[in-house]
């Protein structure tokens, strides 16, 4: 698998496939935060330290250790420009923060890029597995596997009162994250999901937007995941998140049907509104792309629009973001020629499916 292939496909092809409640659960992760017991932490340790760690991912991706997972591909930050960073980033393969790194960090990424492992990000080793629909079960099951066989050959640092050691406190224990992506857009138009925020945060939970810590729940997705991580078992946290993910799957449903049945008129003009907005637009911005992207997943999913697949939509969803527009350009824009193409793009992929 090569970087190219990385960057010229939109939608990753995990995100192809549909999941159990995808008509609301847009995918399941779980990211386990390990980080080597005789090297000092990333947020501490000195660039020859850090070098280590990526000389030992090196040598043991060379030596075809990881040719087990999935056809790993080794890609390391410093040879990469910025552009390409900010792609990895808007597919989720990569953080922000393994972005800024531009010496020591790396990352292994799978070529259906359903897992990727994080080297010298905050922790040593970020292992994350990415399943579409609502598959926490599945997703920890498979993390398991790959952290036991990388524990054959690294020590951990682990304390056994507190569990696995991290940079950040708040990953202690299981070091442990399991989230869900979540589309609410019938929780968002009722405003009901401005009272649930609060009632999730105080069950131990966190909600952000699309891009996790500090990101906007632009076009009405929502990523909800465990906080605590310290006293529970992974099993634990993960049945704890998926008690009220069910819950946030029945509220939605609820409230799509309660606006089919009294605002259907209102619900299906602002559904092909929107479907025209992005069929005909000559310049459109990331946000309203992202609403009308919502707009025409939810008339999907009642009933309204049938002749598109919503695999398009989570093609359209990264095709549409600065990094990949830029990427697709082969050169820097500006925001203005950045909204005219996403507007090309969105109407000639469009084309495609009529």
């Amino acid at each position: 698998m090569t970087l190219q292939q990385f960057m010229n496909e939109a939608i990753s092809p995990w995100m192809k496939e549909q999941g159990p409640d995808s008509d609301i659960v847009m995918s399941s992760r779980i990211r386990l935060a390990r980080n080597f017991e005789q090297i000092p932490f990333p947020i501490i340790a000195e660039s020859d330290d850090l070098e280590k760690v990526l000389t030992f991912i090196h040598n043991e991706y060379e030596n075809k250790s990881f040719s087990t997972y999935n056809d790993l591909a080794l890609v390391k930050m410093r040879e990469l420009k910025p552009i390409e960073k900010r792609v990895l980033v808007e597919k989720h393969l990569i953080s922000p923060h393994l972005a800024e790194n531009d010496q020591e960090a790396a990352a292994l990424i799978s070529k259906n890029e359903q897992v990727s492992v994080m080297v010298n990000e905050e922790d040593h080793i970020r292992i994350q597995l990415y399943f579409p629909g609502f598959q926490l079960e599945k997703a920890l099951e498979q993390a398991f596997t790959f952290d036991d066989w990388l524990e054959e050959k690294i020590n951990y640092a682990f304390d056994e009162n507190r569990g696995y050691l991290t940079s950040c406190p708040t990953n202690v224990g299981t070091g442990m994250r399991a989230s869900v992506m979540m589309h609410l857009p019938a929780l968002a138009l009722t405003q009901k999901i401005n009272r649930m925020i609060p009632a999730i945060s105080q069950l131990g939970l966190v909600v952000r937007g699309i891009y996790g810590e500090g990101s906007e729940a632009i076009g009405n997705i929502f990523q909800i995941s465990n906080q605590i991580t310290l006293g529970k078992s992974e099993h634990d946290i993960v049945q704890d998140l998926q008690s009220v993910v069910n819950q946030l799957i029945n509220q939605e449903r609820k409230a799509r049907q309660l606006l089919v049945e009294q605002s259907e008129t209102e619900l299906e003009d602002r559904v092909f509104r929107s479907y025209g907005i992005l069929q005909h637009s000559r310049i459109i911005e990331s946000k309203e792309a992202a609403k009308c992207l919502s707009d025409v997943r939810l008339g999907i999913d009642v009933g309204y629009i049938e002749d598109i697949s919503k695999s398009i939509l989570n093609e359209l969803m990264i095709l549409s973001q600065p990094g990949f527009l830029q990427h697709y350009a082969q050169k820097s824009l500006s925001p203005k020629e950045r909204d005219i193409l996403r507007a090309s793009l969105i109407r000639e992929r469009f084309k495609l499916e009529n």
